[in-house]
C-alpha cells in the first residue's frame, strides 16, 4: 500500500481592510477549486462566487481545475470597483493630468512644478 503524498498550500483572499491566508495540507493532485473549498474560505466569505471571481496562483490567472504543486498560494480576486482604463479616459476627457504617484496636478500648474513663485519686490 502506497501512502498518499500531501502538499502544503495556501489559500488567500483580501478585502480592502482585511486579508486572510489559510494554510492547509492537501493530497497530491488536488485542484485549485478543491483547495478553495477545503480551506473553508467560502463559508467565511459567502460573497465569493467561483463562477464570477477570478483565481490565480502567485498572481497568475489560472483555471479552477488546475492541479496544485507544493507551496502554491491560491489567490481569489475580487471584482474591480472601477475599470482603470475607464478612469484614465474620464480624467483625460475632463482635461486633468496626473503627476507621478497618481495625484491630480493643480489646474494652475501645467508643468507639474510648484507655483510658489515670489514676484519682484
Amino acid at each position: 500500500m502506497v501512502a498518499s503524498e500531501f502538499l502544503s498550500v495556501e489559500v488567500a483572499y483580501a478585502l480592502a481592510n482585511e486579508q486572510v491566508i489559510l494554510a492547509l495540507k492537501v493530497e497530491a493532485g488536488t485542484t485549485v477549486e478543491q483547495a478553495i473549498r477545503l480551506s473553508g474560505v467560502l463559508e467565511r466569505y459567502p460573497e465569493i462566487d467561483l463562477t464570477k471571481n477570478k483565481v490565480g496562483v502567485f498572481g497568475k490567472l489560472t483555471k479552477l481545475d488546475m492541479p496544485l504543486r507544493a507551496k502554491d498560494r491560491v489567490e481569489i480576486y475580487r471584482a474591480l470597483i472601477a475599470d482603470p482604463k475607464e478612469v484614465r479616459r474620464k480624467r483625460a476627457a475632463e482635461g486633468k493630468r496626473m503627476k507621478k504617484g497618481g495625484g491630480d496636478l493643480e489646474p494652475s500648474d501645467p508643468q507639474g512644478e510648484p507655483s510658489d513663485e515670489v514676484g519682484p519686490g
